[in-house]
């Protein structure tokens, strides 16, 4: 049974230069996702939500080697992270924050192989949050750049981005503010993690 790994797939969306930024043209994807606000530290909200996009992303991974004959690599976690103020980022201010936490999953996976999935799953960890779904992500031409380090230290990278950047190509904000986690914070330590961070962009008017 061959087994798709996006990471290999779509090498280009999971790597980046460290102190530069790159273009990339995400397709159109499909995810787990579920929302959430505020400083993810301390949110019981955040917790939960990652533990749902896993689960429910892990139990579709072993529906599918069963019931179709096709298996996947489970992608790592992504972030899609909001605010009224995008220098909010830069200043950390996480309680300003809105998220959506996701899991990339494949388009052979049909609807009913989730609803099934997440039945399963709450009988396990009980009712899932009210935003829990399937859905695709259209990204669309964004710019990229590798972080390596703790969470807390992207401000400067982002301001970078955000002031230098982004004003130097004509581009400005065309959605959230993306992180791909290519490291597990449980297991490595802050000053070792990768964090690929994504912006969607458009020409400026």
């Amino acid at each position: 049974m061959t087994k798709l790994d996006f990471k290999k797939e779509m090498k280009p969306l999971f790597t980046a230069p460290t102190g530069r930024v790159v273009v990339v043209d995400p397709p159109r994807l499909r995810f787990v996702k579920v929302d959430g606000h505020g400083d993810p530290n301390n949110s019981p909200a955040y917790r939960r939500a990652v533990e749902w996009v896993f689960s429910v992303s892990y139990a579709m991974k072993f529906a599918s080697k069963r019931t179709l004959d096709r298996d996947y690599v489970v992608p790592p976690l992504q972030g899609l992270w909001e605010a009224d103020d995008p220098r909010s980022f830069v200043r950390r201010e996480k309680d300003r924050w809105r998220w959506t936490m996701m899991v990339m999953a494949p388009d052979f996976l049909d609807r009913r192989l989730f609803e099934d999935t997440v039945e399963e799953t709450t009988g396990k960890l009980g009712q899932p949050p009210e935003s829990l779904r399937l859905e695709h992500y259209d990204e669309g031409h964004s710019l990229q750049v590798l972080h390596i380090g703790a969470y807390d230290d992207e401000g400067p990278v982002l301001a970078r981005l955000h002031d230098e950047v982004m004003p130097g190509m004509g581009v400005t904000f065309n959605g959230p503010h993306h992180e791909i986690y290519l490291g597990d914070p449980r297991r490595i330590e802050a000053s070792r993690l990768k964090t690929i961070l994504r912006q969607p962009v458009r020409p400026v008017a």
